[in-house]
């Protein structure tokens, strides 16, 4: 009989960490444009620079929480850089979502160079905006940090008028890393 039981408790341990290894198995983070908010105006003779918040939804389906470093979000009109935004490190806890206010720098002497392409959408009050950004940091599993890259494509329609997102398409691409 106590063979019985060893063997039972041998089942259940196993079948406990198979259900652990695939709850904690890492999944992409999701990320979304959730608003435009212009807050400056910069003219630096002819043309004008523009400041915004862009306001992001990221969200952390691991079952454990995150930390992660500096970095830069670029940000393409037509296929040109346009501008930037910086992204602060910083930590999500497990299963959440958290909205971060990143500042952004977007140049009117590069828009101006696709101003008949800008004039067109404007007319259309649909602009495409497309953006990227490679957020390194780690997930502390027990007492492992365990590292990794995400990269993001963002693919983004906005009211050049209004500033309203109108439509968006987010890739992102998880590597976690083994070893130190």
């Amino acid at each position: 009989m106590g063979n019985c039981w060893s063997s039972a408790l041998v089942a259940a341990v196993a079948v406990a960490v198979a259900a652990l290894v695939m709850a904690a198995k890492p999944r992409d983070p999701s990320f979304n444009l959730i608003s435009i908010k212009l807050t400056s105006f910069k003219l630096k003779f002819p043309v004008l620079d523009a400041e915004a918040i862009l306001t992001v939804e990221v969200s952390n389906p691991n079952v454990v929480p995150i930390n992660y470093s500096d970095t830069t979000m670029s940000i393409f009109y037509d296929g040109n850089l346009l501008g930037s935004a910086p992204i602060d490190a910083g930590s999500q806890p497990a299963r959440s979502s958290q909205q971060l206010h990143l500042p952004a720098r977007l140049s009117g002497l590069k828009l101006a160079k696709h101003g008949k392409r800008f004039m067109s959408d404007v007319g259309k009050r649909e602009m495409v905006l497309d953006s990227t950004v490679d957020i390194c940091g780690a997930a502390k599993v027990l007492w492992w940090d365990h590292k990794f890259k995400v990269h993001v494509d963002s693919h983004v329609i906005v009211d050049p008028v209004f500033l309203d997102v109108i439509d968006q398409d987010n890739k992102s691409q998880l590597d976690v890393f083994v070893g130190s």
